[in-house]
């Protein structure tokens, strides 16, 4: 797979892709090298064409979430900054202009169609607790129901790299499941997958159904525009994770978008192929930040892998980490394989001497607050 254009395919309805035509509620994610570049900041005529395209979804009757990258680069031009900052501050900066210039265009190009916009911004926080991302499925909810096509984005201006998605593709397909969509759409400069090259015949692929029809397939990376941060590889990976866990996502390119909403045979259709999740265990799984490692016995192996038990500290051998109350680690067995992964309801300084001891022997020596799981069944995943 790669980030050059390819030839163009046929426009032709398949019976999977008509999800897309009917949906009630699509999340659609665009790239910042589909809107920006370094020297241009916003391009209208792209942002316009996009907005013409999902306005026109919009208005049909289907309700859309569009999860926008481009605060960065807008921001880019109007600081005198000729390329993407690598530091933390710069690209807060770049983010704090750049984002009013890039609502402003797109309340614009919706409102010439009736539409109104609202600005939404998370971070990987707002999607990790229970509470804070109730209140974010609310907004949104609400927001919908009243027509509107709100705008999400990574919160860069306050991110730090510790509470970061990373990019936005994995922020769209954690959204569609927040919201409970129909289907993720992953719009780029690439129009499709391929299985190499297409400068060398390569051949498109139009369906994923599970991960082995990608193997042996080499993913491409961020391309040349140097606005972006994900490139292909974040996308099979966001594409995948919403398959994976009861939605179907498409990958292709910004042009193709009127097109790829309508049902048509474009970009590459990953097919569902598991169960929805909650969205806190989808982000535990594939974003958090482990902290640490907790090395199980074989008991405490079998109870949480086999019987989905909560983790307590009589099975736990050993730790390895620096971590606090709250942080997410992995839970390995003592060969080293990892079994699942879960927020920990202790730091690492606590635990040394609850190890092997049963909650209710702690209880009673360590006081209250020292008698609960060290991982509850609600805060694990397996991997």
């Amino acid at each position: 797979m790669t980030s050059s254009a390819a030839t163009a395919v046929p426009h032709q309805r398949t019976a999977d892709r008509s999800v897309l035509a009917n949906a009630r509620r699509i999340v659609v994610k665009v790239g910042s090298s589909s809107l920006t570049s370094i020297k241009g900041g916003i391009s209208e005529e792209a942002l316009t064409a996009l907005a013409d395209a999902l306005a026109a979804k919009r208005n049909a009757g289907t309700e859309i979430i569009l999860v926008s990258s481009g605060a960065i680069a807008a921001g880019l031009a109007p600081l005198g900054l000729a390329k993407r900052p690598r530091d933390l501050a710069t690209q807060q900066a770049a983010a704090s202009v750049g984002q009013g210039l890039l609502m402003a265009r797109y309340t614009q190009a919706f409102g010439a169609h009736g539409v109104t916009v609202s600005q939404v911004l998370l971070t990987a926080d707002d999607l990790m607790r229970r509470s804070q991302h109730t209140n974010a499925f609310r907004a949104l909810d609400r927001l919908l129901n009243l027509g509107v096509v709100p705008v999400v984005n990574e919160n860069d201006t306050v991110a730090t790299h510790e509470i970061r998605f990373g990019d936005n593709d994995r922020l769209a397909a954690l959204v569609a499941h927040l919201v409970r969509a129909d289907a993720l759409v992953l719009l780029s400069d690439v129009d499709s997958l391929y299985d190499g090259p297409p400068s060398h015949g390569a051949k498109r692929i139009p369906l994923v159904e599970g991960p082995h029809d990608l193997d042996g397939v080499t993913i491409g990376k961020a391309g040349k525009a140097g606005v972006g941060t994900g490139g292909m590889t974040t996308k099979v990976e966001a594409a995948t994770i919403a398959a994976g866990s009861g939605i179907h996502a498409l990958v292709t390119s910004t042009a193709n978008a009127a097109a790829a909403l309508s049902g048509e045979d474009v970009g590459t259709w990953f097919t569902v192929n598991g169960a929805r999740k909650p969205v806190r265990l989808l982000w535990l799984a594939h974003l958090a930040s482990v902290h640490g490692r907790l090395i199980l016995d074989d008991g405490a192996v079998k109870a949480v892998r086999h019987r989905r038990t909560s983790l307590l500290p009589a099975g736990i051998s050993a730790v390895d980490g620096d971590f606090e109350a709250g942080d997410a680690v992995e839970m390995v067995s003592m060969d080293g394989t990892v079994i699942a992964r879960g927020l920990v309801n202790y730091s690492a300084a606590e635990l040394p001497q609850m190890l092997g001891r049963s909650t209710k022997e702690l209880g009673k020596a360590l006081g209250r607050g020292y008698d609960r799981e060290v991982v509850h069944v609600d805060d694990l995943v397996l991997v």
